[in-house]
């Protein structure tokens, strides 16, 4: 059976948005709503529902920031039937990632910014014009069976021999980060290329990552948080983070407990640096 958008005129028709950045997802939601679309916005991959996105006549995913969560949720629309025949639109995004993410999902759609509106009107004209036949789209393989081998600390970027600093670890990190590779060494004063920090005290993270920022520039820093927590998670951290000049890459989830993001120094803030 082929599921259609029931948003039809002169309902404004449902596009869900996925951008990581609540400002800068701004004016790209100001002009869909312009275009005529009623927009939901995604600032985090966690906590979808198949019955909340099946009504959906578009999904928008920018690839400006965590690409790979990006195709994550790309992946995971695919992977429901409820889902599966929505438009999927890519915009934006690092050449060498974007070509990542056609690879898997190689019947999306990958446009700009400025062509979106475009992109979006020709995408959604099977599901607005019920005569008008769907393709069978294509199914990546689930994400599990990707990266169901690798374990949490080969996520984390920890190799063979590899010394990392810890601070406020949990008393079961061993268990957090599951299969070591061999000869793995922690530290909690040393630098070491990898840096992991669990926040434990949410209401002095700001104070503390003036210190710990540091950390940034030396060695790749993960800030790492426990899940469900009311007054700290990814948007804390990453909006924290970026006022004072680092950037979030990537994400991983370690286990049921926490989660975290990757940050660097900013590339502007590394330039002004060396001047």
């Amino acid at each position: 059976m082929i599921l259609r958008c029931t948003n039809l005129m002169p309902v404004r028709p449902s596009i869900h948005l996925f951008h990581w950045n609540k400002d800068e997802a701004a004016p790209l939601l100001a002009k869909l709503e312009k275009a005529g679309y009623a927009v939901v916005h995604h600032v985090q991959g966690g906590g979808l529902s198949v019955r909340a996105m099946s009504s959906a006549c578009a999904v928008v995913i920018d690839l400006s920031r965590l690409p790979s969560l990006g195709r994550a949720v790309g992946s995971w629309l695919r992977g429901s039937k409820s889902t599966r025949h929505i438009p999927v639109i890519f915009v934006d995004g690092v050449a060498e990632k974007v070509a990542m993410v056609k690879q898997q999902l190689p019947d999306a759609i990958f446009t700009t910014h400025r062509r979106l509106v475009a992109a979006l009107k020709q995408a959604i004209t099977p599901f607005l014009t019920p005569d008008t036949p769907v393709l069978q789209p294509v199914v990546p393989p689930a994400m599990m069976q990707s990266y169901g081998a690798r374990t949490t600390a080969q996520k984390l970027g920890i190799g063979d021999g590899m010394r990392v600093r810890l601070i406020d670890p949990p008393a079961q990190l061993i268990k957090v980060l599951g299969e070591l590779p061999r000869d793995v060494e922690f530290d909690e004063t040393a630098a070491c290329p990898i840096t992991l920090w669990f926040v434990r005290e949410p209401a002095s993270f700001q104070f503390d990552l003036m210190q710990h920022r540091v950390f940034a520039k030396r060695s790749k820093l993960w800030i790492i948080w426990k899940k469900g927590d009311r007054l700290f998670n990814g948007n804390t951290a990453r909006e924290t983070a970026l006022a004072m000049g680092l950037v979030d890459y990537k994400i991983c989830s370690l286990d049921s407990t926490w989660s975290g993001m990757l940050f660097a120094v900013k590339k502007s803030v590394m330039k002004k640096g060396a001047t």
